[in-house]
């Protein structure tokens, strides 16, 4: 009997989706006897806590229902483990960064059968310090301006609306840049930065261009600078690296990194999958195809 473990952030999203849990269930039972166990979120770390208990209990399989937050909880549940079922992301957030870069279907019969034909892939999976992220480490503007809008706000106006409504408070500030030392590849460099983002696929932000030659598979991050003294529009920028409007830009950097360290003179918030996450300064790897998650 193959054992299953759904962990569902009732309050992802437009909190829709968890009414079609049961017909979930339905689907998964048409065609063979699997033990599907369901559990709720309630408060922060819940979805991580589970995650790592469902590993030691030998599930086969643990589905997650919700947004970014809820994702990078599980996987850094899942991470604590030696052993690790397969895992699927059901995206019932706002933006679902990786499970939109999977084509992962929203319907929740097409998900169900999705989980039965079990194709899966093995994913990378990046570390900052003790924490791990599925998709993106962040710090700087970028982050600052998505976490500036409240999340009702995101549901109501969508992925690239939330960020036009973050500049626009932004615009009414003075753009302070941080100060970095970077250690790469036994090389420091000095920079002065706007913002960058570490991502192990191509969508970020609900945007697919920013990073556009990220593999989830291929043992590396992509790292993407705007370094300050090269900018002279900081707006016209910004809206140009979210429409993928920027190669070649003289303010950006973007290599593929194994590891990086990235030192900052003051503490500064990070950012992992969307959600605040530590602060800087911190070094960064990637564990190549940690995971392995069910794709259609």
């Amino acid at each position: 009997m193959e054992k299953i473990q759904v962990i569902c952030n009732p309050n992802a999203g437009r909190q829709i989706v968890q009414k079609n849990i049961p017909k979930l269930v339905e689907v998964l039972n048409e065609d063979a006897n699997r033990e599907v166990d369901i559990y709720y979120t309630s408060k922060k770390f819940d979805a991580r806590n589970k995650a790592e208990k469902s590993c030691y209990n030998q599930y086969d399989l643990i589905i997650t229902i919700g947004g970014d937050g809820t994702v990078n909880e599980v996987i850094n549940g899942m991470m604590q483990s030696d052993k690790k079922p397969k895992l699927a992301i059901y995206p019932a957030g706002t933006v679902n960064d990786f499970g939109t870069y999977l084509k992962i279907p929203r319907n929740i019969e097409e998900f169900g059968k999705m989980l039965i034909r079990n194709n899966s892939t093995k994913v990378d999976v990046g570390v900052s310090g003790d924490r791990y992220f599925l998709n993106v480490a962040a710090a700087g503007l970028l982050p600052e301006v998505a976490h500036k809008v409240s999340s009702e706000a995101k549901t109501v106006l969508g992925k690239f609306a939330y960020y036009i409504e973050g500049i626009k408070e932004f615009s009414k500030q003075l753009f302070k840049p941080m100060r970095v030392k970077l250690y790469i590849n036994g090389k420091e460099e000095e920079k002065e930065i706007l913002f960058f983002i570490l991502a192990n696929s191509p969508s970020v932000g609900g945007f697919s261009y920013l990073v556009p030659e990220a593999r989830i598979d291929d043992g590396y991050l992509d790292l993407l600078m705007v370094e300050y003294s090269q900018l002279k529009d900081v707006a016209g920028m910004f809206i140009k690296a979210l429409t993928g409007n920027h190669a070649n830009h003289p303010a950006l950097k973007y290599l593929q990194v194994q590891e990086i360290s990235i030192l900052t003179d003051n503490r500064i918030d990070l950012d992992l999958d969307g959600e605040l996450g530590g602060s800087l300064p911190a070094s960064f790897k990637v564990e190549k195809q940690a995971l392995e998650i069910i794709i259609p």
